[in-house]
């Protein structure tokens, strides 16, 4: 999956919402590392980040500029054999109480085991249901430009959509192993750190507008085509083994009203 460069194997992440202008990228020009002391590294000129985790501490980072509509690329190695217990989190978010995100996180597990891939979407500071493993209409998620889910706009349905305010992106490396690895059975094997992550080609064709330009033009057609609906189908078929819209024991009540919105809206 993805391609090879200094011996990384990387593959891509996107957040997609609504294309613009594209900007090429540069670590020290478009991101902060915010937490983690020499943890958290930028080198080759600009064109590699990475986090790392030791016993002592994780490390993190966020983007100087922050996001609306867009497209937003990024090449991903997450932590190689043995990641128990590790949490490779990356995500668009807003600030306040009533924040908007969307998250991938990676949790981490034995040598040989694959990784399990969790997405989030909060809208308004509630949280819409996490997937495991598998795209927001128009926020998709798409690895290794594959759909793996979609969330529609239900605002008619009054449920809250991440349309209004703009984000930041972030990514950090941090332990959880009371819960990442098989509901926390498997621990952190601490004998194996420095655990790291690398991050390249970064690239975002982006707008922080809110005008009428691009809520009535692309913003609201953007969809996917006959193609990738197939692929969607594909991955929640063969991959996805967990999805709160069929989660009757935590919505013993009813599951909540975007569930109902699309077969395809997870």
């Amino acid at each position: 999956m993805g391609s090879s460069s200094n011996g990384y194997s990387f593959f891509g992440l996107v957040f997609a919402m609504v294309l613009a202008t594209a900007s090429a990228s540069n670590f020290y020009q478009d991101f902060d590392i915010t937490w983690g002391d020499h943890r958290a590294k930028i080198f080759n000129g600009g064109q590699l980040l990475s986090l790392s985790l030791d016993k002592t501490s994780g490390s993190g980072f966020q983007s100087k500029k922050e996001y609306l509509f867009g497209r937003i690329d990024m090449q991903l190695k997450l932590v190689a054999g043995n990641s128990a217990g590790t949490v490779t989190a990356y995500y668009l978010s807003s600030l306040g109480p009533t924040h908007d995100e969307i998250d991938f996180e990676f949790l981490g597990n034995l040598s040989g085991d694959p990784y399990i891939l969790h997405t989030n979407v909060f809208t308004q500071g509630r949280a819409t249901g996490a997937t495991i493993l598998p795209l927001v209409r128009p926020h998709p998620f798409l690895v290794d430009n594959v759909p793996i889910r979609l969330f529609k706009n239900a605002e008619s349905m009054g449920v809250p959509f991440p349309k209004n305010q703009p984000m930041r992106i972030y990514s950090s490396l941090w332990n959880a192993d009371d819960w990442a690895t098989r509901g926390g059975l498997v621990k952190t094997d601490w004998s194996k750190a420095p655990f790291t992550a690398y991050y390249r080609n970064f690239r975002a064709s982006t707008s922080t507008s809110t005008s009428s330009t691009f809520s009535d033009s692309a913003f609201q057609t953007q969809e996917l085509d006959a193609y990738g609906r197939r692929r969607l189908r594909w991955v929640q078929k063969n991959f996805m083994i967990y999805n709160y819209c069929t989660d009757l024991k935590r919505f013993p009540q009813g599951v909540p009203p975007e569930c109902k919105h699309s077969r395809f809206n997870l």
